[in-house]
């Protein structure tokens, strides 16, 4: 199975995340589109 990869420039969004600095909202979408498309599991509920 290939590996999922973020691109430079989510990359750069996520460490802004975790440097404290704001986003704009559309940088919020991107980063959290990214993440959901790279969830394995999503859809899948707990059992």
């Amino acid at each position: 199975m290939p590996r999922k990869q973020s691109s430079p420039k989510l990359s750069t969004i996520a460490s802004k995340v975790l440097s404290g600095k704001k986003l704009t909202a559309s940088q919020v979408k991107s980063l959290a589109a990214s993440v959901l498309s790279q969830d394995e599991k999503k859809g899948q509920k707990k059992r």
